[in-house]
């Protein structure tokens, strides 16, 4: 309103009541015709009269400003002079008490120039504003177009409107920030670790205020395909008023909707392939470990790597809706896990299929007990995934991996172990795989170990090149696999018994040991059982 006040067709005129309203936003002007105008008027709308059809009846002129202040009006211009002398006392008093402008204007100006002006001075304004806004959509869509990403737009945006800007995810969880200091990250990261964004209305434009930091901001709705993206979060109150650093705002919402949605497909292609490549490798569809090793370097699984595996699902899941719409619900889940959890460590990966899905944690030397460590882990995940969707997951957990390839094998043990959890009729459960023969609680020692005890108990016996050793380890093997039973030896090998009986003399020469020690077989044994694992 005070800019209007400056326009030359209401040069003369005066507040006499109402001044600290002035600062009200002016969209419409509308000239009076009609005693019931105000069920016509809108807000922020300014409305000029020479007061002809209340000129007698000042109560109705009270009336009028009341009823303008109840709709948000922006201000009353009335000519004097010509039919009313001048604006009543208990008119005046109303404006005042109501913070309501009211103009007295001069009879000389024309209420048809006063409305042109003011209506030619707002379309001119807001011709700005869209020009405005169209260059500055043009510069941030250059700017991501150009491959500097959402990080560099968002401190451009932070340039434009003189303020710090922090990105959120549709969680609260920060993902980048403009020129934002310590005390303010800390401040920002409280509405995450305290699920306030939780609260945050599917508004366009909303603000609000914290308690722990006193501290105004001003929230900004980032959509991506009908769903809630994110949110833009400005340090500091955003008047609705301020058109120019609302479009701005508006602009670049706009363009990092767009960018998250690229972002997103390309994510979720490598999503895709990921869960392809891990799912048909347990299933054993590729042709050759070596294929299986350079496929899995794609997506930061090494061959030497030891692994331990978990698989979960979710329990007591009411699919009261369609199948597509409950299964977006559990890719929902899934997709948080991911991005909110696994997201956190570079040493964990998840993969999904269905209603199932598969943690994968790489095994460290510095980790003292990693069946501590993953369990921690998911007990994390089931108190977020219990804290945000209400929703209770259970998971069986392997024994370690040793190496890549044998990740197969410890999915099953993970798979067997979620069974077992499911059959004691337990909830909200990490089941622990337990060994059930040798050849699993083999797998759980470091391969390094097994090499070591394998060439410590079997060296005599494992010159390579020569075929005769390698009869020799085939025979010892047979033979204490049938408990030292000569005939059934010679039976299994198609050998004759004297034959046999000469080959495990030679073994027991070359090893300097009597295969009637029960310590000695058992220990031959053992590292039989690794020759033939590490062969696997």
């Amino acid at each position: 309103m005070s800019q209007v006040l400056e326009v030359s067709s209401l040069q003369g005129s005066k507040v006499i009541a109402g001044e600290a309203g002035l600062g009200e936003e002016v969209l419409h002007v509308n000239m009076m015709d009609a005693p019931d105008i105000a069920q016509f008027l809108k807000p922020n709308e300014m409305l000029v009269t020479t007061a002809y059809h209340v000129r007698e009846d000042p109560e109705s002129l009270v009336k009028l400003v009341e009823n303008m202040k109840q709709q948000r009006c922006a201000a009353l211009g009335i000519k004097t002079q010509r039919f009313l002398k001048e604006v009543p006392s208990e008119v005046t008093n109303t404006g005042n008490a109501l913070d309501f402008p009211i103009i007295e204007i001069p009879i000389d100006n024309s209420l048809g120039d006063i409305v042109n002006e003011i209506l030619s001075r707002i379309l001119d304004k807001r011709t700005n504003e869209l020009r405005f806004a169209l260059e500055t959509h043009k510069q941030f869509s250059d700017h991501v177009m150009s491959g500097k990403g959402v990080d560099k737009l968002i401190k451009s945006l932070a340039s434009k409107i003189y303020r710090s800007v922090v990105l959120l995810d549709q969680y609260g969880k920060p993902i980048t920030y403009s020129n934002v200091n310590d005390f303010n990250k800390s401040s920002v990261q409280e509405l995450y670790f305290n699920d306030s964004a939780v609260h945050f209305p599917d508004e366009v434009f909303f603000t609000f205020s914290t308690t722990y930091d006193r501290e105004t901001y001003s929230a900004f709705l980032v959509n991506s395909h009908k769903k809630r993206a994110g949110f833009l979060l400005i340090l500091g109150e955003i008047q609705a008023s301020d058109h120019v650093t609302m479009l701005t705002i508006e602009q670049a919402t706009n363009v990092i909707s767009f960018e998250l949605m690229r972002e997103n497909e390309l994510k979720q292609y490598t999503k895709r392939v990921k869960n392809d490549f891990f799912f048909n490798f347990i299933e054993g569809m590729f042709t050759s470990e070596e294929e299986v090793v350079n496929r899995a370097k794609e997506f930061s699984l090494n061959q030497d790597q030891n692994y331990l595996c978990a698989t979960g699902k979710i329990e007591d899941y009411i699919y009261t809706k369609s199948y597509t719409q409950s299964q977006k619900e559990i890719d929902e889940i899934y997709e948080y896990i991911e991005d909110e959890i696994v997201g956190l460590s570079l040493s964990t990966h998840l993969f999904t299929k269905g209603d199932l899905c598969v943690l994968l944690f790489e095994v460290n030397d510095s980790i003292d007990n990693i069946r501590n460590y993953a369990e921690t882990s998911l007990e994390l995940v089931q108190k977020k995934v219990d804290q945000r969707f209400h929703r209770s997951l259970s998971f069986g957990v392997s024994n370690i991996s040793r190496g890549l390839l044998h990740v197969k094998n410890g999915f099953k043990e993970a798979q067997n172990a979620y069974q077992s959890g499911r059959l004691a009729a337990k909830s909200k459960f990490i089941q622990m795989y337990q060994a059930k023969d040798v050849n699993e609680l083999l797998r759980t020692l470091p391969k390094e170990d097994l090499l070591d005890f394998y060439y410590h108990s079997l060296e005599p016996l494992l010159r390579p090149g020569e075929d005769k050793d390698e009869v020799l380890l085939q025979t010892l093997f047979v033979f204490l696999e049938t408990h030292c039973q000569i005939s059934e030896t010679a039976k299994r090998l198609f050998v004759h018994r004297n034959t046999v009986v000469y080959r495990i003399e030679k073994c027991e020469e070359l090893l300097g040991e009597s295969l009637s020690d029960s310590e000695t077989t058992i220990q031959l044994r053992l590292a039989l059982r690794i020759k033939r694992l590490l062969e696997e």
